[in-house]
């Protein structure tokens, strides 16, 4: 468990969503929960769990766009998930439809539907798993904050398993990843999703990507379509103005099929 000294109230979505969050180190939320949630389109409905929720940030998101969602939040520290769970309550738009579950998404499958990681039970599964490779470079001394951010060579191949289980066959999965990481991504992915989308986000224009967005579905058929990028910032450092919109609560302007 994560002992928490303190906490910031933050405003998402131009501050239509506040969020109580660490107020320092690793557990904080950013653009990749906002880019997330922005991946689902408009119009989506049904069951949305978000695996590795922290604060709650992408599945609160999602859930202030899209009115005829139900989300459930799933985390595996109990003080991130109090905060998730109080968060939930804090914003009217999401006060009656946000669920939080304590679950280790690499636990066993029957450890991980005794505490409420049922099969089945999702229309959309979103995630934004840990991506540094803990076989490169030095993991943080803290297991919390190495857990949050660092994955083993395997580890991937658990979340996608834990969202494939999760999500009903006519489901969506959408992940954001490390681009440098696709390889891993990819491998875990293997025959569990078809119709796979890719999105790769550049920081600004004329860079390699730097984060990629994939969406696939469980029984999707369709060849892998690669999408045109999405860049951040405009050259004077500020953030152009269709992601303005998103960080102000907008859909990504993405036609993934």
């Amino acid at each position: 468990m994560t002992v928490l000294s303190a906490v910031s109230r933050d405003g998402f979505l131009g501050n239509q969503l506040m969020i109580d969050q660490p107020l320092s180190g690793s557990h904080r939320a950013g653009l990749d929960a906002v880019l997330l949630a922005a991946s689902l389109p408009d119009g989506t409905t049904g069951h949305v769990v978000d695996l590795g929720a922290g604060v709650g940030v992408a599945g609160l998101a999602a859930a202030h766009r899209l009115p005829e969602t139900t989300v459930t939040l799933v985390e595996i520290d109990q003080e991130l998930a109090r905060l998730a769970e109080g968060n939930a309550a804090m914003n009217a738009s999401t006060a009656n439809r946000v669920h939080v579950v304590v679950a280790d998404v690499l636990a066993p499958a029957a450890e991980r539907r005794a505490a409420g990681l049922l099969d089945n039970m999702a229309d959309h599964v979103v995630m934004n798993p840990p991506f540094h490779p803990a076989d490169r470079g030095r993991s943080s001394p803290s297991p919390a904050r190495a857990r949050a951010h660092a994955v083993t060579a395997d580890a991937i191949d658990g979340w996608v398993r834990a969202a494939a289980a999760a999500l009903k066959p006519s489901g969506t999965l959408t992940v954001v990843f490390r681009a440098d990481e696709l390889p891993r991504l990819f491998s875990a992915i293997g025959s569990r999703f078809g119709s796979l989308a890719l999105l790769p986000i550049h920081a600004r224009a004329g860079e390699a990507a730097h984060r990629l967005i994939l969406r696939g579905r469980p029984q999707g058929r369709a060849p892998l379509r690669i999408l045109p990028g999405i860049v951040l910032h405009a050259p004077d450092g500020s953030f152009r103005s269709d992601v303005e919109a998103v960080l102000r609560g907008a859909a990504l302007p993405v036609s993934w099929w």
